[in-house]
């Protein structure tokens, strides 16, 4: 490919050419799809390249947490370590990788979107304009209460270590623990979301949400329970009573909506027992 259709492919904003029929061709779909994955890595790499100047602060940040739990049980009792010849360089990438994804998410989460939205219909399109406006606030608010709430858990895992032993943390491993648990409280946030959307497109009901109440509160804590890597009673508390609360909320959205729905309906404040024009 030449170095102006490279330009185009990164630069140039796609195009959805359509037939006679008003439909876009295989072909086309697999060019843009093409297009927008290119990009998406494009805008990755490119990251990953910045994020190994700022090295230091970014495991200054991942580091805390630990830091915080090992002061508050005393510094013999933990010592994180990296294991290996390789495994401060392994640490130097995988680092940087997870930062370069995270901090790249709104490009390549519209790409995804952008490819997908000229299939919806106008309905649709407005439900996922209202989840990116909601979701995205919400994943955020429930990683910095995972990461708020990580050293107490940390704290209390660790502390199960015996007074003559001394904890070894793996780094690579503390770092998968640390991304899990940040996961684990943003995608617990976003269930409710999922709920009044389903509730938007017909598909779950106020009502039945209020009749099922007793059975969501015991999923959330079970669900909390399985997603907390840490598995210890605070951690999973801080993630389940916040979802209770979005879930309580959403179920109020859900009766506004249908109570919105019903006033809208064909048959709206006509009684049952109303005889029909057509009958008179």
């Amino acid at each position: 490919m030449s170095l102006p259709g490279v330009a185009r492919l990164f630069i140039g904003k796609p195009v959805h050419p359509v037939g006679q029929d008003g439909r876009m061709a295989l072909s086309d779909h697999l060019r843009e799809l093409r297009a927008r994955l290119l990009k998406s890595v494009f805008t990755i790499l490119v990251a990953f390249v910045v994020a190994l100047f700022f090295f230091d602060p970014i495991f200054a940040v991942i580091n805390e947490p630990y830091q915080q739990a090992r002061e508050a049980l005393g510094a013999d009792r933990t010592v994180a370590t990296a294991n290996g010849i390789g495994g401060p360089f392994l640490l130097y990438l995988k680092l940087c990788g997870i930062t370069a994804v995270v901090a790249t998410s709104p490009v390549w989460l519209y790409q995804i979107w952008a490819f997908i939205l000229p299939g919806l219909h106008r309905e649709e399109k407005r439900w996922t304009l209202v989840f990116a406006i909601v979701a995205g606030p919400l994943f955020i608010a429930g990683i910095v209460l995972g990461y708020v709430t990580l050293p107490k858990g940390l704290e209390i895992l660790i502390g199960f270590t015996q007074a003559d032993l001394t904890n070894l943390v793996e780094f690579n491993d503390y770092l998968s623990f640390f991304v899990r648990t940040l996961l684990g409280f943003g995608i617990a946030f976003e269930i409710p979301v999922f709920v009044v959307l389903l509730n938007l497109a017909g598909i779950v009901k106020g009502k039945s949400l209020g009749a099922h109440r007793p059975w969501m509160i015991v999923g959330c804590f079970i669900f909390a329970a399985v997603m907390t890597p840490s598995g210890d009673p605070f951690t999973m508390t801080f993630m389940a009573v916040p979802m209770v609360i979005l879930f309580l909320i959403s179920e109020v959205i859900a009766r506004v909506n249908d109570k919105r729905r019903a006033g809208r309906a064909i048959n709206a404040g006509l009684s049952p027992d109303e005889a029909s024009p057509l009958d008179l």
